[in-house]
Formats: structure tokens, sequence, C-alpha cells
């Protein structure tokens, strides 16, 4: 959803109004969004193996391997059971750097799939 606002007036120097370029006609193509339970195809899946973690904020696991630490989003109640703070365990999902999360650590990762290892 887009929102624009704008305060200018714009008049030129005899005081006549031109149109704010600000108020665009609406396109006619709807914007398209996934629903939050799509799963990400299998080119963008990545897996990471390791045991899970509490994160230092309530409610937030956390997984670290060779490249760091990932933070753990389930969008599957289930999968996160699977997932209990010192399980050994395989994900596949895929990372999601720009997320913003209250948990404050790691780079989010969204869990598709969890194998114990």
């Amino acid at each position: 959803m887009l929102c624009l606002a704008g305060c200018a007036n714009n008049t030129d120097q005899a005081g006549a109004t031109e149109p704010s370029s600000a108020s665009a006609a609406p396109t006619s193509a709807a914007p398209t969004t996934e629903p939050s339970s799509a799963k990400p195809t299998a080119a963008g899946a990545e897996t990471i193996s390791g045991t899970v973690e509490a994160g230092v904020e309530p409610n937030c696991l956390l997984l670290q391997d060779t490249k760091g630490s990932h933070l753990l989003v389930f969008d599957d109640a289930a999968m996160r059971a699977d997932a209990a703070v010192g399980k050994k365990v395989t994900l596949t999902g895929r990372s999601e750097p720009t997320m913003m999360s209250t948990c404050q650590q790691g780079i989010p990762f969204i869990v598709t799939s969890v194998t114990p290892a």
C-alpha cells in the first residue's frame, strides 16, 4: 500500500494554482501479496545446523553456525516445538537480514523445516 502526503501550495507569481504532482492517479494493477505461510522456493533455500540456544529476550531462539548467529523465526508452532532449546537440529529456510525483530540478536532466518541432527 502506498501513501503520499504533501503540504506545498504550488502557485506561480500571478497567484494561479498549479496541479500538485503528489496526487498521482491510481494504477489499475492491484499490488500482489503472498500469504505469511508462503514457503521459499528451492532456489532460495538455505540449510543450517547446530544446537538451538535461548536468546537474551524472552521467546527468542538462536542457532550458531560457521556463518554466525541466526535468529529462528517460525510460522508453524509445531516446527518451533521441534527446535527446542538444547536440541541439535538441521534447519531449512532463508535468511532475511533486513527483517525487524525485538530479539536484537542474530540474522533472522525464516524456518521452513526442522530435522533432528
